[in-house]
């Protein structure tokens, strides 16, 4: 038996230090470039007045390494399964070639916004809310930190897409890892408090089918809409994106013009 449980263990401490440190070094890194670096010069992308207490932060990065101790949980069944041999996915796709590569990374990334999607809206249903979500929305003024910080229950829901993925659709280990990297990256910014996506002369977004920083604010602030993760297409097909977002979202990127028209117009004689 011990001599199961040790190497179990080993390969479970080595995927948490993995998951930890891209939590740690985007989280910290988002903030530390944003809320202390670029705090300056991105005043007018701020997208509320004020910032969450430094309480909240702790709290966000305490309960997120929760959250990776279930991701990393999940991914060591995942491997083990490929190791016994009931995952051929990986073998499959190895042989499938580049095209199939980059294919399947780009369809692992539409098929978990489409999975974040569902299983959101599923969770902020009343009967289940309070056991599944509470957590993440006690952050209404999200910060980078919150990108984890998640109630067991939705940590495992989270958790469940990849190796679900895998067993549908062969797919090697390596792009896993890139759609690891995409997500975490996303979620960090999302979260992020700035906004950080160009805008038209109109004022909309500049890639009106990706989720703003503004879009995912706004859910914080208002839950009951915007429930897209990376696109915005399933929000605006089921009508729960928010009737005032394209309206904030310029206000917010007004502001960042002004300021910068401000700062490079030359000083009366």
């Amino acid at each position: 038996m011990l001599d199961h449980l040790i190497p179990f263990a080993r390969n479970w401490l080595i995927g948490m230090q993995i998951d930890v440190t891209r939590y740690a070094v985007f989280s910290i890194g988002v903030w530390f470039v944003l809320w202390v670096l670029l705090a300056k010069p991105m005043a007018g992308r701020k997208i509320r007045d004020t910032r969450p207490a430094g309480r909240q932060l702790l709290t966000e990065f305490a309960i997120s390494i929760r959250s990776v101790m279930v991701f990393s949980t999940f991914g060591l069944i995942t491997f083990g399964l490929f190791r016994a041999g009931w995952l051929p996915g990986p073998l499959i796709a190895k042989g499938w070639g580049p095209v199939w590569f980059w294919t399947s990374l780009v369809l692992m990334i539409i098929a978990h916004d489409a999975w974040f999607y569902w299983t959101h809206r599923m969770i902020h249903d009343r009967r289940l809310f309070r056991t599944f979500h509470r957590r993440h929305h006690r952050s209404n003024n999200p910060s980078p930190f919150t990108a984890y910080s998640f109630d067991l229950g939705e940590a495992a829901i989270n958790a469940l897409f990849v190796p679900l993925w895998m067993i549908l659709v062969p797919t090697q280990w390596p792009v896993v890892g890139l759609f690891m990297l995409h997500q975490i990256v996303r979620n960090t910014l999302g979260h992020s408090g700035y906004e950080l996506f160009p805008a038209r002369k109109d004022g909309r977004p500049l890639i009106p089918w990706l989720t703003t920083v503004t879009h995912h604010d706004l859910h914080h602030a208002q839950a009951g809409w915007n429930y897209g993760l990376y696109f915005t297409w399933w929000d605006k097909l089921m009508g729960t994106e928010h009737p005032e977002y394209l309206q904030r979202f310029a206000a917010v990127t007004a502001r960042k013009d002004k300021a910068l028209a401000a700062t490079s117009s030359p000083s009366p004689a």
